[in-house]
């Protein structure tokens, strides 16, 4: 009985341990945006602290209808918005989720975005692992049009 209570906690805790994270979440924050504005992006670095690739491969928050992986691409010299269904942490490396770049849309907002206010967002992980990220909101501005042709 003492072995198959040993094997069963042993099968209980080992998962848990092993979907640890191993992916620091830093610099994170979401942009605000005007009353009434149904979008909104989250922006971070993502620093992943084992040798083996880590994916990011979904993002969730109460604050918003739909959360989705995104990605701007320049396509005949427009600056297009892609939705991707992961973002690629390097083994030891990093990733910046960035105006221009790859970054998390809420959509459907459910609530305005103002500048000084506080939002959480769950980061899902290919390794199993999760990560609740409480970050600021704040007023970013981006020169979008400012591209060397």
């Amino acid at each position: 009985m003492k072995k198959w209570l040993t094997a069963l906690v042993f099968a209980l805790i080992t998962p848990m341990a092993m979907a640890a994270s191993t992916v620091d979440v830093k610099n994170p924050y979401a942009r605000a945006v005007p009353p009434g504005q149904s979008n909104s992006a989250i922006f971070m670095m993502l620093e992943n602290k084992s040798a083996k690739e880590v994916r990011l491969i979904r993002a969730q928050s109460s604050v918003a209808d739909a959360v989705e992986l995104h990605t701007h691409t320049m396509d005949q010299g427009v600056m297009k918005m892609r939705q991707v269904s992961e973002i690629a942490i390097p083994g030891n490396g990093m990733a910046h989720l960035k105006p221009g770049g790859h970054h998390i849309m809420l959509i459907g907002l459910k609530q305005n975005l103002f500048e000084g206010q506080k939002i959480s967002v769950k980061l899902y992980f290919s390794n199993g692992s999760m990560s609740v990220v409480s970050m600021p909101v704040k007023k970013v501005m981006v020169g979008m049009n400012k591209h060397v042709h």
